[in-house]
């Protein structure tokens, strides 16, 4: 396989059209017509479109994330995620990121940022998720499930949490990929701790 790159750089392809393939109550499928610049082809490709989504780094003031324990019907198992989910239409997602957080697991906390924006899979998904981390989070109310949700929640030290990213005990890759920006934080705020 070659590694070399054209003279003038990959192209980006120009839309020329899409149309909706499939539609649910979560994502579109959808058939979108792309034209290579250079080359004078036309291809049409499947994107997925799906509204952006949070996932939320809760740290405790004792050094514990919020985890949450739920039945994931794309693999028909349990998995052990942080808390996210779907960013409404127009929605801040640090703001979605803390109403995630309190629906599934009635933690809040008292501050609240963007740590990080990633594509989940660029290659055929059209949304980002953005990775909300939520500081000093507590239990502050009961849990706010949606209609098919039921959600254990735990809460783990740092260090054990990452391990179990690192050993595969935690699978979900958009978690994994938070998890990974958070450490570099946490690893930061210890070494100058030290």
């Amino acid at each position: 396989m070659s590694t070399s790159t054209p003279v003038n750089g990959p192209a980006q392809w120009e839309r020329l059209a899409e149309r909706t393939l499939v539609s649910t109550r979560v994502l579109d499928v959808r058939g979108v017509l792309f034209r290579h610049p250079r080359r004078e082809i036309e291809r049409e490709f499947v994107v997925v479109a799906a509204p952006d989504w949070c996932n939320v780094i809760a740290l405790t003031p004792d050094g514990r994330l919020v985890l949450v324990r739920q039945f994931r019907y794309g693999i028909d198992a349990f998995s052990l995620e942080i808390p996210g989910g779907v960013i409404d239409s127009g929605e801040d997602p640090v703001v979605a990121g803390l109403r995630e957080l309190r629906e599934e697991t009635g933690f809040v906390g008292s501050t609240a940022r963007l740590l990080a924006t990633v594509h989940p899979n660029p290659a055929i998904q059209n949304n980002r998720c953005h990775l909300v981390l939520v500081e000093n989070a507590i239990r502050s109310s009961a849990q706010e499930w949606d209609h098919d949700e039921e959600i254990e929640v735990i809460t783990a030290p740092v260090d054990e949490v990452l391990a179990w990213a690192r050993e595969g005990k935690i699978t979900h890759s958009l978690v994994v990929c938070g998890l990974m920006h958070f450490e570099s934080l946490w690893r930061a705020r210890a070494g100058a701790h030290v």
